[in-house]
């Protein structure tokens, strides 16, 4: 039970820091052009906005109270958790642009909410195996370069939309399998020792992932039509993550009968209000936008 509270509390730690990263660094960008999104005109600006670096240090904060979580539970717990970042940044993206929280939003935010205390306590997971061999590692790294590089080499050819889509779904993708690296990791370092760490190929795998991921991620923001990437990133990377910790290691959750409809209903409902949510997040971003570029 307690290692239960620690997860739960440990992956809402989470969402708040990733919430209030997202929000910093959304506002931080909005006046860089579209065009600059996929180049590196696009580092070269933020690296020089100390917003962006307030922005940047939430995040990297959200994602240690993540790789805790990770520590203790399972992907199938606390990847879904993360979207309550949603019920964060909602608030706080409202404050700093001065405008109150419309009625729908309030609706839909205490849907994810009661979505996420019904999944708390019917998700009864059970560990996997975290030692995954060679050869599957292999697999899904270099399955997932191959996804994200032609992903990628099309986002770079279009722009608007079909940027921003293309993108959300690689950081996604990426972020989803970085979720699974975090998990082989933290097991490792917890029963195993750091020096397994640092001689095994999951950190640096994962590091790699981060840094790229991160990367996209801001160049997505910039695409345009932020109402679809940002919904579309925060749903692919938990169904990811929690598909590839079934399948690869192995996780389960134990439910029978009426719990396991609930926890359908449940999981829908959190579907619909996070792109509920992320789509009114993103109108509202791109309206930031185009006022920047009118400028």
């Amino acid at each position: 039970m307690v290692t239960h509270s620690l997860t739960v509390v440990s992956a809402l730690l989470a969402a708040v820091f990733m919430a209030v990263g997202i929000v910093v660094r959304q506002r931080a960008t909005i006046d860089v052009p579209a065009e600059a999104g996929v180049s590196p005109v696009m580092l070269r600006t933020l690296v020089r906005r100390p917003l962006w670096w307030a922005g940047t240090s939430a995040a990297v904060i959200g994602y240690g109270f993540q790789a805790l979580a990770l520590a203790h539970g399972s992907l199938i717990l606390v990847q879904p958790l993360l979207v309550s970042a949603l019920l964060f940044a909602l608030p706080l993206s409202a404050r700093l642009a001065a405008r109150r929280v419309s009625a729908s939003e309030w609706i839909w935010a205490l849907l994810l909410t009661a979505a996420l205390t019904v999944f708390v306590v019917l998700a009864r997971t059970e560990p996997g195996e975290y030692v995954v061999p060679t050869v599957t590692l292999t697999v899904l790294c270099v399955s997932t370069a191959a996804f994200a590089t032609l992903l990628v080499a099309l986002a770079v050819r279009t722009s608007g939309t079909p940027r921003a889509v293309l993108l959300a779904v690689v950081v996604g993708v990426l972020f989803g399998v970085m979720a699974v690296l975090t998990k082989i990791v933290m097991h490792t370092a917890t029963h195993t020792g750091v020096i397994a760490v640092l001689t095994n190929p999951e950190l640096y795998l994962l590091i790699a992932v981060a840094v790229i991921g991160t990367v996209l991620q801001q160049s997505a923001f910039h695409a345009g039509a932020l109402q679809t990437s940002v919904p579309t990133m925060l749903v692919l990377e938990p169904l990811v993550a929690v598909a590839l910790g079934a399948v690869m290691l192995s996780e389960d959750i134990s439910v029978t009968g009426l719990e396991a409809a609930a926890l359908v209903l449940t999981a829908l409902a959190m579907l619909a209000a996070t792109v509920a949510l992320g789509r009114g997040e993103g109108a509202y971003e791109d309206r930031l936008e185009a006022v920047a570029g009118d400028r």
